[in-house]
């Protein structure tokens, strides 16, 4: 025995069919089109700045690896990061964060800790305030380091060298990590800018 029941033609043409199956179908597309849902603006910033500090330290354990993380000397791959500014403010706290925990992981002394950390923390902030020129977003970073650097390691009695020889060694790494690897960084990030950097999902 047959249990369906075939609709008839009168029952489909119907204007209250017409008008159902017009309705599940705007309700399909609203829903497909509805924006993703929306997260709270502390805990986005919180994650993007736990996430670029988590990173700054994986980067400078690699140059520890070989020895360039600190020194009259050195090469910190963490500082290509430095160029994050340019995008978001939140990445000043991130690098801060991110550069104290490194220098009391690899840093040279207790002055290395504190005034490694300023340096780094003067440049995002400068960095952050001429975003508009976008090839200038690394110097800032640049420049402090050359200057307190130098003076942490004579400071802390780990390197005799003069002050410009190593505002000269230290200015050298940081232009290399900044400009020569954080300026091409910047350029393939702003590409996904709007994905990576997309405010519209804070509140």
């Amino acid at each position: 025995m047959k249990l369906t029941k075939k609709a008839r033609p009168d029952m489909i043409n119907s204007p209250d069919a017409k008008e159902s199956t017009e309705k599940t179908a705007s309700d399909f597309v609203q829903k497909r089109n509805a924006p993703a849902v929306r997260v709270g603006a502390k805990t986005v910033l919180i994650c993007r700045a736990a996430i670029i500090a988590a990173l700054y330290v994986v980067l400078t354990y690699l140059s520890d690896i070989f020895g360039l993380a600190s020194g009259a000397i050195q090469l910190r791959l963490s500082e290509a990061l430095c160029v994050l500014p340019y995008f978001s403010f939140i990445a000043v706290p991130g690098l801060t964060i991110g550069c104290l925990i490194s220098n009391i992981l690899f840093g040279v002394s207790f002055y290395d800790v504190i005034f490694g950390t300023l340096a780094t923390a003067i440049g995002a902030v400068v960095s952050y305030y001429i975003r508009k020129y976008k090839y200038v977003v690394p110097l800032p970073t640049v420049v402090a380091n050359a200057i307190i650097v130098p003076l942490v390691l004579r400071i802390s009695g780990m390197s005799g060298d003069g002050f410009i020889y190593l505002m000269l060694t230290v200015g050298a790494g940081e232009l290399l990590a900044c400009c020569a690897l954080g300026i091409p960084l910047m350029l393939v990030l702003e590409k996904y800018r709007s994905r990576i950097f997309d405010d519209n999902i804070i509140k």
